[in-house]
């Protein structure tokens, strides 16, 4: 990776840091606006550039925002382009970046016979003269990018970790976790990455005073805390998820969730998963919590259903 100065988190006054990423055709540019997304920028594809100027005219978003631009833009010229980031560049306003995303000709056509899609600048001909085009087209550009990226001997993995080398802002800005509670008799949630059986612990659903209440009472998270394998249960799993935290990170993921599962959803479950959320939120994680069968409860007590959950 060629690096130039970079604008990213420069000097004091500063309000609108813009990332513009461009490059050829099949070089990884998608890839890389979904990588900047997951680190936390506001991400726009193919704005035309006549807009792009009134980006900054409004309030700072409070995060970076990435552009992607390419051949396809509607209004898209190189001489335009060049200007709009010469003004961009002298703006006191504006901290700026161009992340070029490159390619080997040869990789380039080897991507485009896999894919078996048209070249946008060579519709009605083969790859090859599009792809010959597009990098004769944009080489005014690619000598003024900030960071030059060859992605022709890299995986999208490795393209995601290296943008983060880069455009990092915090490893904990850039996962977000969900924890969610469950019943097994509805099944799994769906889109859970891991899923831990809450069912071994003692049940407040068999204390007469515990069973209408849920496990975001004091009364029945201290009744399931009580229980002697919680504390060796919590310490397990809270180890084992914040050792996989990172590591999914690494791995590029956004987007951790994770099940817990009783009987009937509404106390063990609901308990452990607000537990765990409250520590991990401590230790600076985002965190979501969801609760299916108390939110199944509130939707069928509105319909006059009655729905419960044992």
């Amino acid at each position: 990776m060629q690096d130039g100065t970079s604008a990213i988190g420069g000097g004091a006054g500063e309000e609108h840091r813009l990332v513009l990423v461009t490059g050829p055709s099949g070089a990884g540019r998608s890839t890389t606006i979904d990588a900047l997304e997951d680190l936390g920028y506001e991400v726009i594809d193919n704005l035309p550039l006549s807009l792009i100027p009134r980006l900054i005219e409004g309030a700072p978003l409070g995060r970076p925002i990435a552009l992607g631009l390419d051949v396809r833009n509607r209004d898209f010229n190189v001489t335009a382009l060049i200007e709009m980031i010469d003004g961009l560049t002298r703006d006191p306003r504006v901290a700026l970046d161009l992340v070029y995303v490159d390619c080997a000709v040869p990789e380039l056509i080897r991507r485009y016979s896999q894919t078996r899609r048209r070249h946008p600048l060579a519709p009605a001909e083969t790859p090859a003269e599009g792809i010959a085009r597009e990098i004769d087209l944009l080489a005014p550009i690619r000598v003024r990018a900030d960071h030059l990226i060859d992605t022709s001997e890299m995986s999208p993995h490795d393209l995601k970790a290296e943008l983060a080398r880069w455009f990092d802002r915090g490893v904990m800005a850039r996962l977000a976790v969900s924890l969610q509670s469950f019943s097994y008799k509805r099944g799994l949630p769906r889109g859970v990455d891991m899923v831990f059986d809450c069912r071994f612990l003692r049940n407040p659903y068999w204390e007469a005073g515990l069973r209408d209440l849920e496990g975001r009472d004091r009364a029945v998270e201290d009744y399931v805390r009580a229980d002697p394998r919680f504390g060796e249960f919590l310490e397990r799993v809270q180890g084992l998820v914040t050792f996989l935290l990172p590591a999914s990170v690494a791995e590029g993921k956004a987007h951790l969730s994770i099940g817990f599962g009783c009987t009937g959803g509404q106390h063990r479950s609901v308990a452990v998963a607000e537990i765990l959320g409250k520590a991990l939120a401590e230790a600076g994680w985002p965190v979501s919590k969801r609760h299916r069968e108390l939110e199944r409860r509130v939707a069928g007590a509105s319909l006059g259903n009655g729905v419960t959950g044992a």
